[in-house]
């Protein structure tokens, strides 16, 4: 019910005066309750403003370092290959000006003269930096290798004048204040032998540091547990598509991830059939062998493959498996391949395949997965496009060395050419220059492992001692960050569930786009019905789709590139060098590696 509204217009003037000085008295009296109301009630004080954050001078004299070996990963095709190109800005960032930011942010590592760097570039000198191999743009890596000199957990010891004086409060000296990264004199580097295995457990300082009362209180360290979680770290801050992976606690001495690095493992992926087969007569060309059948266009002979592939194992000059980089002044195109093969990727294992082990079943009580979860993937039941590689395991290689060789093996395996290609161009005094082929595309090449054997080993297993993510000899370390991120392997965080976020993102896109395949071309497919047989010869180069080659040249009967001593000879005499100089031989290798020329895939 609404309050009756006073109605003010027949008052007198007295009348009016009394009621305005009735209101005003009772204002007075509400204010007045309200004050002695709010007088007993306890006062809340206003928030403090927020200190403002200051960056703290990070003083490196106050670590101790070590030399580490790091193993990591990364799709390669948002990045401008791995190496980082001084004075030559790339379209895409590299693999190398990423690790060179999260070491940095994470105050990992102490380059010489980092503050007179300009934004965006890159200096290593001072932090014992090397490289295993350098991949070119768009390529990936699964064991890519870095050696460096890092930031370590491990106590300084101090000689009794120090203590003194930092008791006293005296401030460190012009000299100590300096970003000297070198190992301190009386702190341990740990270092296994030559490349023999190592187990490094605690240990404290050897007793000749220990001798006189100030070691007396020195602590043990253990270099594994009681050290910095540099992967857990590392990949807090990377990008999710670079990984780290493991670290190699001690490395032998002078360890060099490149010259220390015996053996590199590549794998070139491709599919069967290498593209859409078209159906009908229009899709038939060629002869398979001994004119037995006719081949469809798209598939690959696997067994021819595997033929030719094999005739690379050995010792052969490759210069007709490469591109010549003059800048290089390469003599020697020599190269021993260990081991080359056409490997397919079992569909039931190979592809994400560790979701079928028991740990992973989707029942405590389950063993496996589910029994419809693998049915029809038997031999040949299966019917979907099949997964392959060319693997091939060398000392070293030569610049686009492994991409040339895919190239010639898909020309192999689409009966364009015959198996004995590969002898052929492998035959120096027959074929000194290379023909004109081209290679095959970036995108499905990986470097999959590095290897350092143990030196003046016939084996050629990997001797460094790898910690890789989730170790149990890391589970201390780990809680020095704290435990959101598990064990840095599975979990919130870990590097597998990153890993699973990015692969699954992708196969979402493969099973929409296969799934349209299927659509576009319908519940059947008559004979006939491919349509007219296109005129130019359709060629795979490992891409997604064939290059059209108009008629197909054999490559033997291709125009040939010049030879290897007029392409050194004439960049020598344009840059002034000797003649004959090799810029790979140990004596100029210190300018090979401040060039941005590359000298492998």
């Amino acid at each position: 019910m609404e309050a009756q509204k006073t109605d003010y217009s027949n008052w007198s003037h007295e009348s009016l005066l009394q009621r305005v000085t009735e209101l005003e008295r009772q204002l007075k009296e509400q204010a007045a309750r309200f004050e002695a109301s709010s007088l007993s009630r306890p006062r809340i004080p206003p928030p403090r403003p927020k200190p403002s954050r200051t960056n703290r001078v990070f003083d490196p004299a106050k670590y101790s370092t070590r030399l580490i070996a790091l193993k990591f990963a990364y799709l390669g095709q948002r990045y401008n290959g791995f190496e980082y190109h001084a004075n030559n800005k790339t379209p895409l960032p590299t693999v190398e000006e990423a690790l060179w930011t999260a070491l940095n942010k994470a105050k990992l590592i102490f380059p010489i003269d980092s503050e007179s760097l300009k934004s965006g570039e890159i200096n290593w000198e001072g932090c014992e930096y090397s490289k295993c191999g350098r991949t070119d743009k768009g390529v990936s890596a699964f064991g890519q290798v870095i050696g460096i000199r890092v930031r370590s957990n491990r106590p300084l010891e101090r000689d009794g004048n120090e203590q003194s004086e930092l008791a006293n409060g005296v401030a460190q000296t012009e000299k100590e204040s300096v970003y000297d990264i070198d190992p301190r004199p009386d702190a341990v580097d740990v270092a296994s032998g030559p490349l023999n295995r190592s187990n490094p457990t605690t240990e404290s300082c050897p007793p000749s540091l220990l001798d006189g009362p100030s070691h007396e209180s020195a602590v043990p360290f253990d270099s594994i547990r009681d050290e910095i979680p540099y992967p857990k770290i590392l990949n807090r801050i990377l990008p999710k598509d670079i990984r780290i992976l493991a670290w190699c606690p001690s490395p032998p001495p002078n360890f060099s991830a490149r010259f220390s690095c015996k053996e590199r493992r590549y794998r070139y992926f491709f599919t069967q059939p290498d593209f859409a087969p078209t159906p009908g007569s229009a899709g038939l060309t060629g002869v398979l062998k001994d004119g037995q059948a006719r081949r469809r266009e798209g598939w690959l002979d696997i067994q021819a493959m595997r033929e030719a592939a094999k005739a690379f194992e050995g010792l052969h000059d490759f210069r007709n498996f490469c591109k010549v980089d003059p800048g290089k002044q390469i003599t020697n195109f020599e190269r021993r391949v260990f081991y080359a093969d056409i490997e397919e990727i079992d569909p039931r294992h190979g592809l994400v395949g560790y979701v079928g082990r028991p740990g992973f079943a989707p029942f405590e009580s389950s063993r496996s997965l589910p029994q419809n979860a693998t049915e029809g993937f038997k031999g040949d039941e299966v019917t979907t496009p099949r997964i392959y590689t060319f693997t091939v395991h060398g000392s070293a290689f030569l610049w686009h060395q492994v991409r040339c060789m895919a190239a010639i093996l898909f020309l192999i395996g689409q009966g364009l050419e015959s198996p004995s290609l590969v002898s052929a161009l492998l035959d120096i005094k027959s074929n000194p220059t290379r023909p004109m082929y081209e290679m095959a595309t970036d995108a499905p090449l990986v470097l999959w492992d590095c290897i350092f054997p143990r030196e003046g080993s016939e084996c050629r297993d990997d001797a460094l001692d790898w910690i890789y993510v989730g170790d149990d000899r890391m589970a201390e370390s780990g809680k020095a960050i704290g435990s959101k991120a598990g064990d840095g392997k599975f979990g919130t965080g870990g590097v597998v569930d990153d890993m699973w976020k990015v692969w699954r993102k992708r196969k979402i896109d493969e099973v929409l786009a296969g799934m349209l395949l299927d659509v576009a071309v319908g519940r059947s497919v008559e004979e006939g019905s491919g349509g007219v047989r296109p005129k130019s010869q359709r060629v795979f180069d490992g891409g997604n789709s064939p290059a059209m080659k108009g008629s197909y040249v054999p490559v033997l009967e291709k125009m040939r590139m010049e030879s290897v001593e007029v392409v050194n000879a004439r960049y020598a005499a344009k840059k002034g060098i000797p003649a004959g100089k090799d810029l790979e031989a140990p004596e100029f290798r210190q300018v090979v590696l401040n060039r941005d020329d590359k000298f492998s895939e």
